[in-house]
């Protein structure tokens, strides 16, 4: 890669070698949203401090973190991010306040824990180890580089 290369490009770059394979990156496809989500409601279900907080307040912190790190590398990414998880915020917010935290705590646990079964499955089907056990920074990649593919679908850059 050239010097010009951003290193979001990079990263995706690198990304996609780890994830060659078809079924490996259906399998991503899917799992990933699914753990960022869990991710998303496991923060949700942490005690906000004192009384001016609600509850999510750490998801929001998380949210307004990943999003500024997405942004930073492309701003169609960082807003597309943002709204996916606006979308994840409201539907754990919705699981919280219709089933409460002990649902919604419940329910991101077993999608954490399938999602990862699969991403295992996936890279043990692919031949390659994955990403984030070279950079921790693949975790906040892998999002990235699902919005990226629907974006190449849909014909937009990123």
């Amino acid at each position: 890669m050239d010097a010009g290369t951003r290193r979001i490009d990079r990263w995706f770059a690198s990304y996609s070698d780890d994830h060659r394979n078809s079924t490996n990156q259906w399998i991503h496809v899917v799992c990933v949203p699914a753990i960022a989500w869990s991710v998303v409601a496991l923060l949700w279900c942490i005690p906000a401090p004192g009384t001016w907080f609600r509850p999510g307040f750490w998801a929001g912190l998380a949210i307004v973190a990943a999003t500024v790190f997405y942004y930073r590398q492309s701003r169609r990414l960082g807003l597309g991010m943002l709204g996916m998880f606006l979308l994840m915020a409201l539907l754990s917010g919705y699981i919280f306040e219709t089933h409460g935290m002990r649902a919604l705590l419940w329910s991101a646990i077993a999608v954490f824990v399938v999602a990862w079964i699969g991403q295992f499955v996936g890279h043990k089907i692919e031949g390659r180890k994955p990403s984030f056990l070279t950079d921790l920074t693949y975790l906040l990649i892998g999002p990235a580089w699902v919005l990226s593919k629907l974006y190449r679908r849909m014909g937009l850059c990123y």
